[in-house]
């Protein structure tokens, strides 16, 4: 479970952490934001390790723990001087009155009539000022020219930004613009003699590097602790845009934000979130490795915002069961479960259950990687696309759009489907469907362009139980084969064979994905 809160400094009114209960471990973004709402976020990112001494570089060769010392104590030196402090405070919130709580109810009318003094009591508290929320995270320079780099949600909302230096000195920031998909942000303050951290490379970094991981957990400024790389790659579901670097370096509350170091003293990473029971460290962080946040910084400082092409399509990763049902190898492309009207994907012909193997020349090995690809094309400029259909290669050409700022993925919650005497339940699934008509789309939410059946019932213990079918989703196709009605979708499930398994595209909400049903 994703578990996110935040933490600010005390104030008035405030209740504390807000925890959501879970048996795995829950992913804490300890970000200590401006409006005080701890959005657990304080991860770590790392990058490569190529500028390592030659003794620590060496295959076989034994470092002595005071050579590793003399090491993490040069990179701290020469790091602390670009780190930062960052306190943000909200905007101040007017109080409101009990008269304006319950206007318009004739009880509390008459209270106020019948009782001056608490009239005067809380037209008091109606003209206190509440006090402004706090927060606070950890940044660091990268120019002489006062450009910091942090997190989104360390400065989100924020009506004022104040920068703490290595040397105690203290600007006001200005937020130069932020990406909320990425979690990357980037501020800015006039101030001389400034001490910038070299950025490096971390595509480069390997599993087993050593890391450092600077910032101010629980407002302690200026702490450094040591780990390595854990993991790379990794997607927990924080934000729309992630590639993380795993590390185990102490990361808290208040770390958000700062740099992960490599032992060459470049910045491989942000610190961006913890996975957490505890609500502090527990030996696993993620960052945002420095080559994704340059790419959105870069922008950010030259047009104060970051864009995006997008091609609109819904994609899903390539699982053993889904790769048998379309003829691929695994992590050899993503699958297009949904093609949004009117959108780039649209035009250029793409299909639900079509296989992106190539776009512009570079193999798609995952979801995450042709994000990465798109995202980076030129706006306007046409690219060459190469697809797998029905089992057949197909080579289409797609020009790039801008990405809608308000472009995300939504699930709808719908309604349960009302019994129909025309429904069918298909004794091979377990399952009830019955034809999705305009009465029951608009019931359940869906747009009149869906087509399919509606599931209706499923039995408790059945194969559609199993395999993830609930009440309310539409199942759009059967194998290759589109069923719009309840008799094409017997037909379909005559011809399947669940032994084996039966690709279906499955609709729930705004959102398609496909399954694999298969026989216990």
């Amino acid at each position: 479970m994703l578990q996110r809160f935040s933490e600010s400094r005390p104030t008035s009114g405030s209740d504390g952490i807000n925890k959501t209960k879970g048996s795995a471990a829950s992913l804490t973004l300890w970000a200590v934001s401006s409006l005080g709402l701890l959005l657990v976020i304080a991860g770590a990112v790392t990058i490569g390790q190529d500028g390592l001494s030659p003794k620590l570089n060496s295959p076989g060769h034994a470092v002595t723990a005071q050579q590793l010392s003399s090491t993490f104590r040069d990179v701290a030196k020469a790091t602390f001087p670009g780190v930062v402090s960052i306190e943000t405070r909200g905007k101040v919130v007017q109080g409101r009155d009990m008269q304006e709580l319950f206007e318009g109810d004739p009880r509390f009318e008459q209270f106020f009539r019948n009782s001056p003094e608490m009239e005067r009591f809380f037209e008091q508290r109606r003209n206190t000022p509440r006090q402004a929320p706090r927060g606070q995270g950890s940044g660091f320079i990268i120019d002489r020219e006062g450009y910091i780099v942090t997190n989104n949600h360390v400065v989100d909302n924020a009506a004022e930004v104040t920068v703490r230096l290595y040397d105690g000195r203290e600007y006001d920031a200005e937020v130069v613009g932020v990406d909320p998909r990425s979690d990357v942000a980037v501020i800015k303050i006039d101030a001389p003699d400034l001490e910038p951290i070299p950025m490096g490379e971390s595509d480069d970094v390997e599993v087993g590097d050593f890391v450092l991981a600077f910032g101010n957990p629980f407002g302690l400024e200026m702490t450094m602790t040591q780990g390595i790389i854990s993991a790379k790659g990794r997607g927990p579901g924080i934000n729309e845009r992630e590639d993380y670097l795993q590390t185990d370096a102490a990361i808290n509350p208040g770390n958000s934000g700062g740099p992960l170091v490599s032992l060459n003293g470049e910045v491989i990473g942000i610190n961006t979130a913890i996975s957490s029971r505890s609500g502090g460290y527990d030996g696993v962080g993620f960052a945002i490795p420095i080559q994704m946040a340059r790419w959105a910084v870069d922008q950010i400082i030259e047009t104060g915002r970051v864009q995006r092409a997008y091609i609109g399509v819904v994609i899903q990763p390539i699982t053993n069961d889904l790769a048998g049902q379309l003829g691929v190898d695994i992590n050899t492309g993503a699958i297009v479960t949904q093609v949004m009207p009117e959108s780039p994907a649209d035009e250029a012909g793409l299909e639900p259950g079509d296989v992106i193997r190539e776009l512009d020349g570079k193999s798609v090995r995952g979801t995450r990687e042709l994000q990465g690809i798109v995202e980076r094309l030129e706006i306007e400029k046409s690219y060459p696309l190469l697809i797998q259909r029905d089992g057949k290669k197909k080579r289409l050409t797609i020009a790039m759009a801008e990405m809608p700022d308000n472009l995300t993925a939504s699930r709808s919650e719908e309604a349960a489907p009302e019994e129909d005497s025309e429904a069918v339940t298909e004794n091979q699934l377990g399952v009830q469907v019955q034809n999705l008509d305009e009465d029951l789309a608009e019931q359940l939410g869906y747009s009149k362009d869906v087509k399919g059946v509606v599931v209706t019932s499923v039995e408790a213990g059945s194969v559609g139980q199993a395999n993830g079918l609930q009440e309310g989703e539409v199942i759009e196709k059967v194998g290759q084969t589109r069923v719009n009605n309840v008799e094409q979708f017997k037909q379909a499930m005559e011809e399947a064979d669940l032994d084996k398994g039966v690709l279906m595209l499955v609709r729930r909400g705004t959102l398609t994905r496909f399954i694999v049903v298969k026989a216990d």
